[in-house]
């Protein structure tokens, strides 16, 4: 059984929500927040798998809230999900760079709002790299920032070749697709890129992508599709 916490400060949106996943058998609502506080307390206590993350709520909003669940290493089974109105919201590239596993627009469509929720709760990011990549390349392109670079020495923990395979996951590149650009086995480009999210303490493939332009080893422009 997958279980969910609902953060949104509409009590109509968190209702219709939960009668859509609860409709379905291996998806439980276990808790709803009206803000970040309560999203965050009812996150510890409840451990959930997933959590639907609205951004824009009073008091600590969902960006912080975000943050401070990444942070706090006893909810790494956690995945949080961002709901946003607009897919190139700026607080998207905000709420990714701090542990969000992906975004959904509220109007999406049930059935992908169902998938969503199945594919996070598997540990997956709910991102493709190449739409993650869009969305910060979007943002960064349209405000004139670039990305911060971060101190070296966290480059430094990592070797030529896994400098080279975050290169490729943020082009939006599969395990097996790495592998074949690299002439190494699938499962060597697997591992590859396991360590690099070790190295870096990222929860996914979607937080390569956001550190990539981080550390300024890609840059908005250089990379279309």
């Amino acid at each position: 059984m997958i279980s969910v916490v609902l953060a949104d400060d509409q009590a109509l949106v968190r209702a219709g929500f939960r009668a859509l996943l609860d409709a379905e058998p291996d998806i439980a609502v276990v808790g709803e927040a009206a803000d970040g506080v309560q999203a965050v307390e009812l996150v510890r206590s409840k451990r959930p798998d997933v959590v639907l993350m609205d951004i824009r709520m009073p008091g600590v909003d969902g960006l912080e809230a975000t943050r401070r669940i990444a942070a706090d290493a006893e909810l790494a089974g956690t995945r949080v999900v961002i709901l946003t109105t607009f897919e190139l919201d700026e607080y998207v590239f905000e709420a990714l760079r701090t542990g969000a596993s992906g975004f959904l627009v509220k109007d999406t469509e049930p059935v992908e709002l169902l998938r969503a929720v199945r594919v996070v709760a598997a540990g997956e990011a709910l991102l493709s790299p190449s739409v993650t990549r869009r969305v910060i390349g979007g943002f960064m392109a349209g405000t004139g920032r670039g990305p911060t670079p971060e101190p070296s020495s966290q480059l430094e923990q990592l070797t030529e070749r896994e400098k080279e395979v975050m290169v490729l996951v943020a082009e939006g590149l599969t395990n097996d697709e790495i592998a074949g650009r690299l002439m190494i086995s699938p499962a060597t480009a697997k591992t590859h890129v396991s360590r690099t999210m070790i190295k870096l303490g990222a929860r996914d493939r979607v937080q390569l992508v956001v550190l990539a332009y981080e550390f300024g080893l890609i840059r908005p422009g250089w990379l279309t599709g």
